[in-house]
């Protein structure tokens, strides 16, 4: 046995200090989404503690403290190096320790080091993104644990030696090793569309009785920054394991701890990128670029199409939404507006399985986005050899498989930035607080999908969508704006929907784009994408295009408004 090894260790210990984790900012620099403040963490060395002060010691801990006396004095008692009595305290509370000791003649034996507590600002804000940390300071959720060695910098430490009774030598026996303060981040999220996005997704889930909730996602086309993403109902970062919904509070104490466990994940849950769904029509946009860049289909030919009411394929009979009163003869353009089945079946036939799946990889629906945040989902695509053609007719108008809403703002995103593949990414630079410099992270942009003439002639139909089609209730004054609105199904047979609206402005210049998806509306308004969700777009739009300063592209409509008004 090693005597000397054993000795040397038993004379030595040493006390951890907190480092302090780095601070999390919105897109501007300045607005604190996660800051570290200082608190405290007691710990006593009970060798170093007189026996006749254990007691009263273990009084006042349990009452400035409010902890159990009997625990606390079993600690004060043991015959050990260090023991933790409580962690994270105010200052006001560890003044008074200090107090204490100091009437008491107390001067070892009782350690007060400085810690770091985790604080959010906005609270409820953005709370799937940034995600929250544990009682050891290490993130659990979102960026919080994404970027955990980034944030949490390095630990320090205090190591003392004492003799062989477990008495301190004094100062000159304590070597202190300093913590190192982690690296803050700078997210592309925008706090004031942040705001607008949660205010209006509350009410869109409130108004139209969404049983399931609903997220939005924001994003910028040219670049790829998710400017706002949202899932309500969302939970407050400051109580993470609080129950935010209130159904779930008045049964949790009747819950076992497996059904706690499983509330709690869900409310986390970050829905825009861990779930999937049926995006419905919405998903024409994809056939219709397809069909564009294929050289399949024009925009503006009239009568190339003609809706009867439905369609046969191999057998089997697929009907238009309005199969009673069938559409006629259309163009492209009309029976992207007019959202007509049997169109896009036709489309996505000529297309073909193949090449059809080549443009789902190209435009990433085959695969992960990639995004900087924990829990991503994948897509749910039959495989490309068990396609036939019901299966690619179903595809065609956004049926019979799933992906995430973070897969379709990203195909939107594509569309907007002239047709080229851009990364969606959250976080965009990282701070030295010690030395104020900062690291900016370069966008990431794929490949060409599909060409700057098809993405234009996309965008024009989209507009044509909101202005005279399905979406009109997104259509804001004075802007070009470009949407598609989607209902679908939330599985088989199970009576549910799910209804969306896709959106993207100035459609000659897109700065922004905007995904709505609503979970199993039961309200009043239905479940039509262009009756519930759609109204909420324009909502959105008419706050957050004027905060960004994006030029109206129809001042024709601003001058018939301003006429009207007169």
């Amino acid at each position: 046995m090693n005597y000397l090894g054993a000795a040397l260790e038993q004379q030595n210990t040493s006390r951890k200090i907190g480092s302090k984790r780095g601070t999390i900012y919105d897109s501007s620099g300045k607005n604190i989404l996660a800051i570290s403040s200082t608190v405290y963490t007691v710990t006593v060395n009970p060798m170093k503690i007189e026996n006749s002060k254990k007691e009263s010691l273990a009084s006042i801990l349990s009452e400035i403290f409010e902890l159990d006396y009997e625990k606390t004095l079993k600690k004060i008692n043991k015959n050990t190096g260090t023991e933790n009595i409580v962690k994270r305290q105010d200052k006001d509370k560890t003044d008074k320790l200090r107090l204490w000791m100091e009437k008491n003649n107390i001067f070892n034996g009782i350690n007060i080091d400085e810690d770091t507590k985790r604080y959010y600002p906005y609270s409820i804000l953005a709370s799937h993104v940034i995600g929250f940390c544990g009682s050891d300071n290490q993130g659990l959720d979102g960026i919080e644990a994404k970027y955990d060695d980034v944030l949490k910098g390095k630990f320090g430490k205090i190591n003392s030696l004492t003799d062989a009774k477990g008495r301190s030598f004094g100062e000159e026996g304590e070597t202190l090793e300093e913590p190192k303060m982690g690296k803050s981040l700078i997210l592309s999220i925008d706090v004031n569309i942040q705001s607008i996005v949660q205010k209006y997704l509350e009410e869109a889930c409130i108004d139209n009785k969404c049983t399931d909730g609903g997220s939005i996602i924001a994003i910028n086309p040219k670049n790829g920054n998710i400017l706002a993403l949202a899932n309500y109902p969302w939970y407050n970062l400051n109580e993470p394991y609080k129950i935010s919904d209130n159904q779930v509070e008045n049964l949790w104490d009747s819950m076992d701890q497996s059904q706690k466990s499983n509330a709690l994940m869900a409310m986390w849950r970050n829905k825009a990128i861990a779930d999937t769904y049926e995006p419905g029509s919405t998903f024409k946009l994809v056939t219709a670029s397809a069909s564009l860049e294929e050289g399949i289909a024009e925009v503006d030919k009239k009568g190339a199409f003609a809706c009867t009411g439905s369609i046969e394929i191999a057998g089997v009979r697929i009907k238009c939404w309005r199969y009673y009163r069938p559409h006629g003869g259309e163009s492209l353009r009309e029976a992207l507006m007019n959202s007509c089945n049997p169109v896009f079946i036709g489309l996505g036939q000529k297309i073909g399985v193949e090449r059809y799946y080549s443009y789902l990889e190209k435009f990433g629906f085959l695969k992960k986005t990639g995004i900087d945040l924990p829990g991503e989902a994948s897509s749910i695509f039959l495989k490309q050899g068990s396609v036939g053609p019901v299966e690619l007719a179903t595809i065609s108008f956004g049926q019979r498989f799933e992906v995430t809403p973070l897969q379709m703002i990203t195909m939107v995103s594509t569309i907007g930035n002239k047709g080229r593949y851009v990364k969606p990414r959250i976080v965009i630079g990282e701070k030295n607080e010690e030395t104020g410099e900062i690291l900016e992270y370069e966008p990431q942009y794929g490949e060409q999908v599909i060409s700057e003439e098809t993405a234009n002639n996309v965008l024009s139909m989209m507009e044509s969508v909101v202005s005279e089609g399905t979406g009109k209730n997104a259509k804001v004054i004075g802007y070009r704006i470009g949407g598609k609105t989607g209902t679908s199904e939330d599985g088989v047979n199970t009576g549910k929907y799910v209804t969306s609206f896709v959106g993207i402005a100035e459609v000659d210049n897109p700065e922004f784009a905007i995904l709505i998806t609503l979970y199993n509306p039961t309200g009043e308004g239905g479940h039509q994408g262009g009756g519930v969700a759609a109204p909420i777009g324009g909502q959105i739009f008419s706050e957050v295009l004027p905060y960004l300063e994006v030029i109206q592209g129809n001042q024709e409509e601003v001058s018939v408004q301003n006429v009207s008004e007169l």
